[in-house]
Protein backbone atom coordinates (compact mmCIF):
# COMPACT_ATOMS: atom_id res chain seq x y z
CA UNK A 1 0.00 0.00 0.00
CA UNK A 2 1.11 3.12 -0.94
CA UNK A 3 2.89 5.72 1.92
CA UNK A 4 0.30 9.08 2.13
CA UNK A 5 2.13 10.49 5.03
CA UNK A 6 3.19 13.83 3.41
CA UNK A 7 7.42 13.75 2.65
CA UNK A 8 9.09 16.02 5.59
CA UNK A 9 10.00 19.65 4.32
CA UNK A 10 13.72 21.36 3.70
CA UNK A 11 14.47 23.20 6.05
CA UNK A 12 16.36 26.24 4.16
CA UNK A 13 17.27 27.76 7.34
CA UNK A 14 19.94 25.20 8.13
CA UNK A 15 21.38 25.54 4.62
CA UNK A 16 24.35 27.95 5.75
CA UNK A 17 27.03 29.77 4.98
CA UNK A 18 29.70 27.09 5.63
CA UNK A 19 26.87 23.92 4.03
CA UNK A 20 27.28 26.39 0.86
CA UNK A 21 31.28 26.30 0.69
CA UNK A 22 30.88 22.84 0.70
CA UNK A 23 28.57 22.65 -1.68
CA UNK A 24 29.96 24.31 -4.10
CA UNK A 25 33.69 22.43 -3.25
CA UNK A 26 31.35 18.93 -3.93
CA UNK A 27 29.78 20.59 -7.35
CA UNK A 28 33.38 21.15 -8.46
CA UNK A 29 35.24 18.23 -7.31
CA UNK A 30 32.64 16.27 -9.53
CA UNK A 31 33.19 18.55 -12.42
CA UNK A 32 34.94 21.17 -13.98
CA UNK A 33 37.67 21.43 -10.82
CA UNK A 34 38.49 17.77 -11.29
CA UNK A 35 38.61 18.45 -14.81
CA UNK A 36 41.01 21.72 -13.96
CA UNK A 37 43.34 19.18 -12.02
CA UNK A 38 43.73 17.33 -15.18
CA UNK A 39 44.12 19.71 -17.07
CA UNK A 40 47.20 21.32 -14.95
CA UNK A 41 48.65 18.03 -14.93
CA UNK A 42 48.28 17.76 -18.60
CA UNK A 43 50.06 21.04 -18.80
CA UNK A 44 53.15 19.44 -16.79
CA UNK A 45 53.52 17.11 -19.07
CA UNK A 46 53.66 18.90 -22.69
CA UNK A 47 56.22 21.31 -20.82
CA UNK A 48 57.97 18.76 -20.01
CA UNK A 49 57.95 16.86 -23.76
CA UNK A 50 60.46 16.95 -25.95
CA UNK A 51 58.64 18.86 -28.66
CA UNK A 52 57.77 22.58 -28.19
CA UNK A 53 54.02 23.32 -26.91
CA UNK A 54 53.16 24.39 -30.66
CA UNK A 55 54.59 20.96 -31.84
CA UNK A 56 51.75 19.19 -30.27
CA UNK A 57 48.42 18.68 -30.40
CA UNK A 58 45.27 18.84 -28.25
CA UNK A 59 42.51 17.21 -29.94
CA UNK A 60 39.19 18.54 -28.08
CA UNK A 61 36.69 15.96 -29.97
CA UNK A 62 38.64 12.99 -31.15
CA UNK A 63 37.95 8.62 -31.63
CA UNK A 64 37.44 7.09 -29.02
CA UNK A 65 37.23 3.76 -30.74
CA UNK A 66 39.00 3.82 -34.04
CA UNK A 67 38.10 1.80 -36.75
CA UNK A 68 34.62 0.36 -34.71
CA UNK A 69 32.26 3.56 -35.91
CA UNK A 70 29.30 1.57 -33.96
CA UNK A 71 31.58 1.55 -30.99
CA UNK A 72 32.64 4.58 -31.14
CA UNK A 73 29.28 6.27 -31.69
CA UNK A 74 28.45 4.83 -28.27
CA UNK A 75 31.57 5.69 -26.51
CA UNK A 76 30.65 9.51 -27.41
CA UNK A 77 26.93 9.26 -26.62
CA UNK A 78 28.07 7.58 -22.86
CA UNK A 79 30.63 10.76 -22.83
CA UNK A 80 28.37 13.33 -23.96
CA UNK A 81 25.83 12.02 -21.03
CA UNK A 82 28.06 11.70 -18.35
CA UNK A 83 29.71 14.90 -19.31
CA UNK A 84 26.65 16.85 -18.57
CA UNK A 85 25.64 15.76 -15.48
CA UNK A 86 26.71 17.65 -12.90
CA UNK A 87 24.37 19.81 -14.42
CA UNK A 88 21.67 17.65 -13.25
CA UNK A 89 23.09 17.90 -9.68
CA UNK A 90 22.84 21.47 -9.89
CA UNK A 91 19.59 21.34 -10.68
CA UNK A 92 18.74 18.97 -7.58
CA UNK A 93 20.95 21.32 -5.44
CA UNK A 94 18.91 24.69 -6.21
CA UNK A 95 15.84 22.76 -5.67
CA UNK A 96 16.90 21.32 -2.23
CA UNK A 97 17.68 25.03 -1.33
CA UNK A 98 14.33 26.19 -1.95
CA UNK A 99 15.11 27.78 -5.52
CA UNK A 100 15.41 26.32 -8.97
CA UNK A 101 17.30 26.90 -12.43
CA UNK A 102 14.91 29.85 -12.78
CA UNK A 103 17.05 31.23 -10.31
CA UNK A 104 20.30 31.19 -12.44
CA UNK A 105 17.95 32.47 -15.68
CA UNK A 106 18.42 28.96 -17.20
CA UNK A 107 14.50 28.20 -18.89
CA UNK A 108 12.59 28.87 -21.76
CA UNK A 109 10.61 32.13 -20.88
CA UNK A 110 12.81 34.83 -22.94
CA UNK A 111 14.00 32.93 -26.01
CA UNK A 112 13.93 35.82 -28.57
CA UNK A 113 16.01 37.99 -26.74
CA UNK A 114 18.50 34.80 -25.09
CA UNK A 115 18.88 34.04 -28.72
CA UNK A 116 20.04 37.86 -29.85
CA UNK A 117 22.29 38.53 -27.13
CA UNK A 118 23.83 35.06 -27.86
CA UNK A 119 23.95 35.54 -31.22
CA UNK A 120 26.05 38.58 -30.92
CA UNK A 121 28.06 37.61 -28.13
CA UNK A 122 29.32 34.71 -30.34
CA UNK A 123 30.23 36.78 -32.99
CA UNK A 124 32.35 39.17 -31.22
CA UNK A 125 33.95 36.48 -28.93
CA UNK A 126 34.38 34.22 -31.37
CA UNK A 127 35.95 36.15 -33.99
CA UNK A 128 38.41 37.71 -31.44
CA UNK A 129 39.10 34.49 -29.47
CA UNK A 130 40.27 32.90 -33.16
CA UNK A 131 42.60 35.73 -33.37
CA UNK A 132 43.78 35.58 -29.80
CA UNK A 133 44.60 31.94 -30.71
CA UNK A 134 46.38 32.34 -33.70
CA UNK A 135 48.53 34.67 -32.29
CA UNK A 136 49.21 32.38 -28.98
CA UNK A 137 49.97 29.73 -31.29
CA UNK A 138 52.21 31.66 -33.27
CA UNK A 139 54.17 33.07 -30.07
CA UNK A 140 54.74 29.45 -28.84
CA UNK A 141 52.46 29.57 -25.99
CA UNK A 142 49.98 27.12 -27.22
CA UNK A 143 49.24 23.97 -28.37
CA UNK A 144 48.19 23.36 -31.68
CA UNK A 145 44.33 23.26 -30.73
CA UNK A 146 42.68 20.00 -32.67
CA UNK A 147 38.77 20.56 -32.73
CA UNK A 148 37.73 17.70 -34.35
CA UNK A 149 39.71 14.21 -34.86
CA UNK A 150 36.31 12.11 -35.33
CA UNK A 151 36.12 9.47 -38.70
CA UNK A 152 34.01 10.55 -41.33
CA UNK A 153 31.02 8.92 -40.97
CA UNK A 154 27.22 10.29 -40.64
CA UNK A 155 26.98 10.71 -37.18
CA UNK A 156 30.78 13.06 -37.41
CA UNK A 157 28.45 16.47 -37.01
CA UNK A 158 25.65 15.79 -34.72
CA UNK A 159 28.44 14.15 -32.02
CA UNK A 160 30.38 17.46 -32.91
CA UNK A 161 27.13 19.55 -32.70
CA UNK A 162 25.97 17.89 -29.41
CA UNK A 163 30.19 18.37 -27.56
CA UNK A 164 29.21 22.16 -28.50
CA UNK A 165 26.07 22.12 -26.13
CA UNK A 166 27.71 19.99 -23.73
CA UNK A 167 29.83 22.63 -23.27
CA UNK A 168 27.78 25.43 -23.43
CA UNK A 169 25.34 23.92 -21.20
CA UNK A 170 27.93 22.33 -18.43
CA UNK A 171 29.99 24.87 -18.22
CA UNK A 172 28.18 27.92 -18.24
CA UNK A 173 25.09 26.97 -16.11
CA UNK A 174 28.09 25.85 -13.53
CA UNK A 175 30.25 27.92 -14.11
CA UNK A 176 28.40 31.77 -15.15
CA UNK A 177 25.07 30.96 -12.80
CA UNK A 178 25.46 28.46 -9.99
CA UNK A 179 29.40 29.59 -8.85
CA UNK A 180 28.17 33.20 -9.15
CA UNK A 181 24.69 32.84 -7.73
CA UNK A 182 26.17 31.34 -4.75
CA UNK A 183 28.94 33.43 -4.31
CA UNK A 184 26.84 35.90 -4.05
CA UNK A 185 24.70 34.69 -1.42
CA UNK A 186 27.76 34.06 0.53
CA UNK A 187 28.73 37.57 0.15
CA UNK A 188 31.69 37.96 -2.19
CA UNK A 189 31.47 41.12 -4.25
CA UNK A 190 30.83 41.23 -7.72
CA UNK A 191 34.16 41.73 -9.53
CA UNK A 192 36.19 39.29 -6.60
CA UNK A 193 33.12 36.58 -7.62
CA UNK A 194 33.52 37.43 -11.59
CA UNK A 195 37.33 37.02 -10.71
CA UNK A 196 37.28 33.58 -9.09
CA UNK A 197 34.89 32.32 -11.81
CA UNK A 198 37.24 33.51 -14.23
CA UNK A 199 40.12 31.92 -13.12
CA UNK A 200 38.47 28.42 -12.97
CA UNK A 201 37.27 28.58 -16.73
CA UNK A 202 41.05 29.37 -17.32
CA UNK A 203 42.23 26.39 -15.34
CA UNK A 204 40.41 23.65 -16.79
CA UNK A 205 41.38 25.39 -20.22
CA UNK A 206 45.12 24.51 -19.35
CA UNK A 207 46.02 21.45 -21.53
CA UNK A 208 45.61 23.74 -24.49
CA UNK A 209 48.79 25.98 -23.73
CA UNK A 210 48.93 29.27 -21.45
CA UNK A 211 46.88 31.16 -24.74
CA UNK A 212 43.84 28.86 -23.85
CA UNK A 213 44.16 29.97 -20.04
CA UNK A 214 44.19 33.54 -20.65
CA UNK A 215 41.86 33.64 -23.37
CA UNK A 216 39.13 31.92 -21.53
CA UNK A 217 39.90 34.03 -18.29
CA UNK A 218 39.21 36.95 -20.27
CA UNK A 219 36.29 34.96 -21.69
CA UNK A 220 35.05 34.30 -18.53
CA UNK A 221 35.33 37.96 -16.86
CA UNK A 222 33.46 39.15 -19.98
CA UNK A 223 30.63 36.36 -19.32
CA UNK A 224 30.26 36.43 -15.72
CA UNK A 225 29.85 40.24 -15.48
CA UNK A 226 27.46 40.12 -18.33
CA UNK A 227 24.97 36.96 -16.24
CA UNK A 228 25.65 39.74 -13.18
CA UNK A 229 23.68 42.30 -15.35
CA UNK A 230 21.45 39.88 -17.17
CA UNK A 231 20.43 37.55 -14.33
CA UNK A 232 20.36 34.88 -17.25
CA UNK A 233 23.04 32.22 -17.86
CA UNK A 234 20.76 31.16 -20.69
CA UNK A 235 22.14 33.82 -23.65
CA UNK A 236 25.68 32.96 -22.64
CA UNK A 237 25.30 29.05 -23.03
CA UNK A 238 23.79 30.11 -26.89
CA UNK A 239 27.01 32.15 -27.21
CA UNK A 240 29.28 29.12 -25.79
CA UNK A 241 27.24 26.87 -28.14
CA UNK A 242 27.79 28.85 -30.76
CA UNK A 243 31.12 29.68 -30.33
CA UNK A 244 32.35 25.61 -30.55
CA UNK A 245 29.76 25.08 -33.17
CA UNK A 246 31.50 27.31 -35.71
CA UNK A 247 35.04 25.90 -34.42
CA UNK A 248 34.15 22.00 -34.44
CA UNK A 249 31.89 21.91 -37.46
CA UNK A 250 33.97 24.89 -39.27
CA UNK A 251 37.43 23.49 -38.29
CA UNK A 252 37.10 20.30 -40.62
CA UNK A 253 35.47 22.11 -43.16
CA UNK A 254 38.58 24.24 -43.05
CA UNK A 255 41.58 21.67 -42.33
CA UNK A 256 43.56 21.59 -45.87
CA UNK A 257 41.87 24.54 -47.73
CA UNK A 258 43.36 27.37 -45.73
CA UNK A 259 47.03 28.22 -45.11
CA UNK A 260 46.78 30.37 -41.56
CA UNK A 261 44.61 27.32 -40.01
CA UNK A 262 47.88 25.29 -38.21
Amino acid sequence: MRDSRPLPTVDTRAFTPRLMSAEIIVVFAVSLGASALRSLVSLVGSLTAPKALSGQHAVLVGSMSPGRPWLDLTYQVVDLAVGVAPVALVAYLLARSGESMRTIGVDVRRPGPDLLRGALLAAVVGGTGLAFYLAAFQAGVNLDVVPDRLPDTWWRVPVLLLSALQNGVLEEVIVSGYLLHRLGQLGWTPWRAVVMSAQLRGSYHLYQGFGGFIGNVVMGLLFGRLYQRWGRAMPLVVAHTLIDAVAFVGYGMLRGRVTWLP
